[in-house]
């Protein structure tokens, strides 16, 4: 195939189409760009610059009593209109293309919801919770309602939803430091989300099946994402050395840019439903 440099009107998918259509064993590599229809906010803007403050990093949730307390009470503000999120029409373009599977790097299950029954969610899941002692899983909306039962007053705070539910809530450092932060309740033990968060590592099962797709594929087709963690970036390089085809579908620069064979510059979710449309 040769290489593409181009940047596309949304009208004019039919290149996008034909490498999608001529892959009979597709690879999907999904960013927040996916889930940005849904509701759910991203951290980087078109430049692949941070918009935010950088999440929070795993070291210090473990160690720092004061780091949970304003996690937790930023997550009470921000799960509801999370958990609330609904597919959008990349997810349900995906579910009915039917590749041979979706790496995703988002936590919100969004593609299970629309139907993908084939998906390595790379850093975890946020509807569930882990105990960090004893390992036990819980439903995230357990943990919510604990949360509002041992802090009846920490509802009236305000804020403004974050990526990943998350939130900036309007709260004194005095306030926050009487969160009350439920512990396991069969050990104890510091209760985290099921979430990868920076600084920690991916589990190595779960990059080693990600791997199988990508070393299996005859084209990976990154989705709404700018590759600027080395965790998603891996895979596109992988695939290139291995010389598979490589397309994109993603606003503004990525970091692996130079690799890809065919880039869309345009909204996932218009991209992808016209395309599911047409085939």
């Amino acid at each position: 195939m040769r290489r593409y440099r181009l940047q596309i009107a949304l009208a004019d998918l039919q290149t996008l189409a034909e490498f999608v259509a001529s892959r009979q064993r597709l690879a999907v590599l999904t960013g927040a760009g996916c889930s940005t229809a849904s509701g759910i906010g991203d951290y980087r803007d078109e430049s692949g610059e941070w918009k935010r403050a950088m999440p929070i990093q795993h070291a210090d949730f473990l160690r720092c009593t004061a780091v949970r307390q304003r996690y937790w009470a930023r997550s009470f503000h921000g799960w509801p209109s999370f958990s609330a999120a609904r597919p959008n029409a990349a997810h349900e373009a995906l579910a009915t293309l039917r590749p041979m599977g979706v790496i995703t790097q988002n936590v919100d299950r969004l593609h299970q919801r629309a139907g993908s029954d084939r998906v390595i969610d790379l850093h975890g899941r946020l509807d569930q919770v882990i105990c960090m002692s004893c390992g036990t899983l819980s439903p995230r909306h357990e943990l919510q309602d604990r949360l509002a039962v041992s802090n009846p007053w920490l509802g009236g705070a305000r804020f403004a939803t974050a990526p990943d539910g998350d939130a900036d809530v309007q709260m004194t450092e005095e306030a926050l430091a009487q969160v009350v932060v439920p512990d396991c309740q069969g050990c104890g033990g510091t209760l985290k989300p099921h979430v990868v968060f920076y600084g920690d590592n991916v589990p190595k099962a779960r990059v080693d099946a990600a791997y199988a797709w990508v070393d299996s594929c005859d084209g990976l087709l990154v989705v709404g994402s700018s590759l600027m963690v080395f965790s998603g970036l891996r895979f596109a390089r992988r695939a290139a050395k291995r010389g598979v085809p490589l397309a994109l579908v993603n606003k503004g620069r990525t970091r692996a840019d130079e690799l890809f064979d065919l880039r869309v510059d345009a909204a996932c979710e218009s991209v992808l439903a016209q395309i599911a449309a047409a085939m």
